[in-house]
């Protein structure tokens, strides 16, 4: 039995990656009744890792490849009829939190933090007002039973918190706006003249 056949009968669930290569995305989903879909396309595809030299042999719509592939730190290294190309594979988890921690877009000097997923608020460690760095937390939420730290996209102070702990978040739903520090509007403080 190969190795895709097998894959799929242990996933109960659709599971989708995200490869990235040449700066070109594909997703790619595992799902037991569907099979293998690339960008939503059905494939038959049968692999083996052969015991030399890091060979896989591909069998892809009844068309064989053979790659060497080499797992590097954040990337794979395959080659393929002489051509070597650098492979980045992510969860669908990880890409979404990887591209709201990236992002930090601004309209008007405002830098919005989105949840990345659906979820539930679990903590909001910042409040109006409060100075926050590049990467300090500033939400947790909690989606597929695991707790994400969602982290400032730029230094700046806080301007807005649109959600608290325990409400239930959508994807791309606004939920901690951060005004960037040339466009930073003065904090006020607690301070009194006269004290």
């Amino acid at each position: 039995m190969g190795a895709a056949a097998s894959l799929r009968r242990m996933v109960k669930t659709a599971m989708k990656y995200i490869a990235t290569v040449k700066d070109q995305e594909y997703t790619i989903e595992i799902d037991s009744d569907r099979g293998i879909l690339i960008d939503g396309v059905p494939h038959e595809i049968d692999f083996r890792r052969l015991p030399s030299g890091g060979v896989t042999s591909l069998l892809m719509n009844n068309r064989s490849i053979s790659a060497v592939v080499e797992e590097m730190e954040d990337f794979w290294d395959v080659l393929i009829e002489g051509e070597l190309y650098a492979v980045k594979v992510q969860d669908e988890r990880a890409y979404r939190l990887e591209r709201m921690r990236s992002s930090g877009l601004t309209v008007n000097g405002e830098a919005m933090v989105t949840s990345p997923m659906p979820g539930i608020i679990i903590a909001v460690p910042v409040a109006v007002g409060d100075m926050v760095r590049h990467g300090d937390k500033v939400v947790i939420l909690e989606s597929m039973k695991m707790e994400n730290e969602l982290r400032a996209p730029c230094d700046g102070v806080v301007t807005h918190v649109l959600i608290a702990a325990g409400a239930s978040v959508e994807k791309d739903q606004p939920l901690v706006g951060i005004s960037q520090p040339d466009a930073a509007p003065a904090v006020p403080t607690n301070e009194t003249d006269g004290e």
